[in-house]
């Protein structure tokens, strides 16, 4: 996919990368991007953007969620300007269905299902700022996904 910021296009590459089974090397390009961005702070949807990405890029459940984590604080911070700035036909509250549905993800993994829950039902709150495209059908389906095998999860105790 091609995005008018550089950024964001450099994001693209890594996402390529790791869709490719290159994760060392989609990992290795997204902290050289978060050292980058961070030496001025850095625009907080790119913080998000690169964070979220990283998440997908680890091999080690604890970084996912520390990745994801960064993203879901970036992205506290994000306006629909700073989405405007990049080209990215989204606003700013279509952020969070991904970044919930996938540190609840997490917490699922981790056997955390109270966790998992709470950010499950966040992801469905903001689900309504997705535009209707192959996007939101994927972050609905993932939804979809997780809800039910948090259904067929033993309740805690």
């Amino acid at each position: 996919m091609d995005h008018p910021d550089p950024i964001l296009a450099r994001v693209s590459e890594g996402i390529e990368r790791r869709q490719q089974g290159r994760n060392s090397e989609a990992r290795a390009l997204f902290e050289q991007l978060w050292r980058e961005i961070e030496a001025g702070a850095g625009n907080p949807l790119h913080r998000c953007v690169i964070a979220h990405s990283a998440a997908d890029a680890q091999d080690d459940l604890t970084e996912e969620m520390r990745w994801d984590r960064i993203a879901l604080e970036a992205a506290e911070a994000v306006t629909d300007d700073h989405v405007a700035a990049t080209g990215v036909g989204l606003t700013a509250a279509a952020l969070f269905p991904s970044l919930h549905l996938s540190v609840g993800e997490c917490h699922f993994k981790l056997g955390e299902l109270d966790q998992a829950r709470v950010h499950l039902d966040r992801a469905r709150h903001s689900m309504s700022a997705l535009p209707d495209s192959e996007y939101a059908a994927m972050i609905r389906n993932g939804y979809d996904d997780l809800a039910r095998r948090l259904g067929q999860a033993a309740p805690p105790g």
